[in-house]
């Protein structure tokens, strides 16, 4: 294990592993939240197209931009979810400050998990989505991140698309404890994986028309 000398911010510890995220927090309240996943500890340009590499590395890929307001509905509860489990694994607590806040790979995931779940949910439905988010196992949270990643992870062209848009719906249309991975299954269509459209008025699921290669959930 890790000393806890060796750690920044929330569990990112370079010597096992340089890849993790960083949460850039300005200092107005007006401002934008941006998270960025990063592949090596150290100088890099700042930000790349997805697949851009520099000299053979990996660049920062910026994974959202998030108002200042929605951050503040769910960042105390994401601190104290991530510090109960980093005293589990005898690791320095950490808090959310102005500037860039670092996080571990897997923490990184699970905090994007529920930000595009919020990103274009109403104010007063966020507090059921963090509910629901803090429902799930981290295993959960880890497989639903990259599956919504690998589809729709762009900070602009994934938004409103495919699993993206159908895991704010599954976060925050269902009722607390209803265990939102469960019901989000039911959303998937069991012969192509791939996101069904809303039932229809008497109840049928209908199957989407979903480009496989951007994976769209169509709205009817």
């Amino acid at each position: 294990m890790a000393a806890t000398k060796d750690a920044f911010g929330f569990g990112f510890v370079p010597a096992e592993s340089e890849h993790h995220f960083v949460v850039s927090i300005p200092r107005s309240d007006s401002g934008e939240v941006e998270v960025t996943e990063w592949f090596a500890f150290g100088e890099q340009p700042k930000l790349a197209a997805p697949g851009v590499s520099v000299e053979g590395a990996r660049v920062p890929k910026l994974k959202i931009k998030l108002s200042g307001y929605k951050w503040s509905l769910v960042a105390d509860e994401v601190r104290v979810e991530f510090n109960r489990r980093l005293r589990q694994a005898s690791l320095k607590s950490a808090s959310f400050k102005s500037g860039d806040n670092f996080l571990a790979a897997h923490f990184g995931k699970e905090l994007m998990l529920l930000l595009w779940a919020i990103e274009d949910a109403d104010p007063s439905l966020v507090r059921i989505a963090v509910a629901n988010w803090e429902g799930l196992v981290p295993e959960e949270r880890w497989w639903l991140y990259t599956t919504i990643n690998a589809t729709s992870g762009h900070p602009e062209h994934g938004r409103g698309r495919g699993w993206r848009k159908a895991i704010g719906i599954a976060f925050t249309e269902n009722p607390v404890g209803d265990r939102p991975f469960r019901q989000f299954e039911d959303l998937i269509d069991p012969d192509t994986g791939r996101p069904m459209l809303p039932p229809t008025r008497s109840g049928k699921k209908r199957k989407a028309a979903v480009d496989p290669g951007q994976g769209s959930l169509l709205d009817s």
